[in-house]
């Protein structure tokens, strides 16, 4: 789906990245901030309530003082009388004269901030930016939906899930949504063993963990809609150049082969990629600072402001290389259509590297984690490892450690290998345990949730047992080319190997970005690569149908 992201102004990002621990009962809406909300108002057009279930704790004074906050800066948006809810504190935006509204449940702040504005606005009759099809197929859906999200304010993941959801209740009044912050119900999060964010519920049963976009959330609903997407791709005419994954990589790709004019399409599991799941961005150059959503926001939108036909929410399984002289190469999707096209442009990205070690599949979101942002606002005052001790995993540890009770950093090497400045920090803290030469052999459980983890020190056969509540790992990534294998060269490391240009070993494939060889994964280099990629892409083209390919870009 389509993320709006307000300015930067309008959230600054050092509030953001402190939001745990920042006085919001001192700071709610400064002035500056109270008149770019109030210009994002004028888009309201039917009138709002805002319903607040509130009592006489802290936190129901700082949700109240924001609620009159927001109703004094648009006459569209009344402060209706408390209502008694499950949650407390919480609010409904509820549009007047309907059934239709959603419900927060906590302060939507941080990630969140973007989250509540948008459900205001559409709420208040501004259209969600959403493919008129998608829109009559959730309006289309046959049932009463009960959702309730669990969030926490640092995760950068759960935003895209809460908004989709909001989209949904906004479109259909069969459709209700809650957001819930996990860290203000921990009863709740213990009750129903929720371990990792977002998770979903639906009519009181779980139903998704994890970022999800719009379309897929549609697609679990209506089986069919998975059926219509298969056909209706099936149906498209060859591309000229196809790129295959949407982060900094293909997107710098589709752009670039959109610019000359040339039949482009990309096809990807999310826009993004990678990038989604990255906080704070400093190396960016000409970009201070950033954070992964925001980036990623802009790369979508920068597609589109092309001729660039997305096929969003979709994963290629097969790489079919062309019959013969003046045949399209094949792509075929886990959803069983084919894509055609004269050439390929391979940015699949990389994935989370796992321990592979027995007990961590059975414990995934269940006490074993990825994303210490996301998921460590569950863990408070719990006794966690982080496995990994490059600078994302002593970043993980110094951040985990101002919220859990104690960290332990299990590292294989003899030495840390985080730079200087991020280990210094990490030796200072008092709640932090460093053991390096050190293999982790096994996570245990109860069946239900991680209660420890059994490491093996490298000069010895000696097995000890450490008794946590969460793993996260943080040992690096691996290239997403399995469904590659057989079709182009690979390194042991299974990562593509590509000339200078970009070409992979089977002619008209090219491949860019953090799944090739290329050295230094790093945004602003498979910015590089994929626009590199896409330009060695149309010189092939312009070689092999040269006049088909000039009067397409002329």
């Amino acid at each position: 789906m389509c993320v709006t992201f307000l300015p930067e102004s309008l959230i600054r990002s050092d509030d953001v990245r402190s939001f745990q621990n920042f006085p919001w009962s001192r700071y709610m809406l400064d002035a500056s901030l109270k008149n770019q909300v109030r210009a994002y108002f004028e888009r309201i057009t039917l009138p709002i309530e805002l319903v607040p279930s509130l009592d006489d704790g802290a936190k129901s004074g700082e949700l109240r003082s924001l609620l009159e906050e927001l109703a004094s800066l648009s006459d569209k948006i009344t402060l209706a009388p408390d209502q008694h809810d499950n949650h407390t504190p919480s609010f409904a935006i509820h549009r007047i004269g309907t059934d239709i509204g959603v419900r927060f449940a906590g302060l939507p702040m941080g990630h969140e901030f973007n989250s509540l504005i948008l459900a205001l606005l559409q709420a208040g009759g501004h259209p969600p930016k959403e493919a008129p099809e998608l829109v009559e197929t959730i309006r289309g859906l046959d049932g009463d939906f009960n959702f309730e999200t669990y969030f926490s304010l640092s995760c950068q993941n759960c935003p895209d899930v809460v908004q989709a959801l909001n989209v949904m209740s906004v479109l259909n009044s069969r459709i209700k949504h809650v957001a819930i912050d996990g860290a203000l119900f921990q009863d709740e999060v213990e009750k129903r063993q929720i371990m990792a964010v977002p998770s979903v519920f639906l009519n009181g049963e779980p139903f998704a963990q994890g970022r999800m976009s719009l379309e897929e959330i549609v697609a679990k609903l209506d089986t069919r809609s998975g059926e219509r997407t298969a056909h209706k791709i099936a149906g498209k005419a060859a591309f000229d150049v196809l790129v295959v994954g949407g982060g900094p990589a293909g997107a710098a790709a589709a752009i670039y082969a959109a610019r000359k004019g040339i039949r482009t399409g990309i096809v990807a599991e999310r826009l993004g990629g990678q990038v989604l799941d990255t906080m704070a961005i400093e190396n960016l150059i000409s970009v201070p600072h950033t954070e992964g959503p925001k980036l990623a926001a802009s790369l979508e939108q920068q597609v589109k402001s092309h001729d660039v036909d997305i096929m969003g929410a979709q994963t290629a399984v097969r790489l079919i290389p062309a019959a013969g002289p003046g045949d399209p190469m094949q792509v075929e999707l886990a959803n069983g259509a084919v894509l055609r096209s004269r050439t390929v442009i391979l940015s699949p990205g990389a994935s989370w590297r796992q321990l592979n070690v027995p007990g961590e599949d059975e414990y995934r979101n269940k006490g074993v984690a990825y994303c210490p942002h996301c998921d460590g606002p569950l863990f408070k005052g719990k006794r966690v490892a982080v496995v990994g001790g490059g600078n994302s995993g002593v970043e993980a540890a110094i951040d985990l450690a101002g919220i859990v009770a104690h960290v332990t950093l299990i590292e294989f090497d003899a030495n840390l290998r985080a730079d200087a400045v991020l280990q210094s920090k990490l030796y200072s803290l008092h709640n932090v345990t460093v053991i390096t030469s050190t293999r982790t052999s096994e996570i245990h459980g109860d069946g239900q949730k991680v209660t420890g983890l059994s490491y093996v020190r490298r000069n010895s056969d000696q097995s000890h047992r450490l008794d946590l509540d969460g793993v996260f790992v943080q040992i690096g990534l691996v290239p997403n080319t399995d469904w590659l294998k057989g079709t182009v060269a690979m390194n042991p490391r299974g990562e593509i190997e590509i000339d200078m240009r970009g070409l992979t070993t089977v002619s008209g494939v090219f491949a860019a970005g953090d799944a090739t060889t290329v050295p230094y994964k790093q945004i602003i280099v498979a910015m590089g690569e994929g626009a590199k990629a896409s330009l060695s892409a149309f010189d092939y083209l312009i070689r092999h149908t040269s006049t088909e390919v000039l009067q397409a870009a002329q």
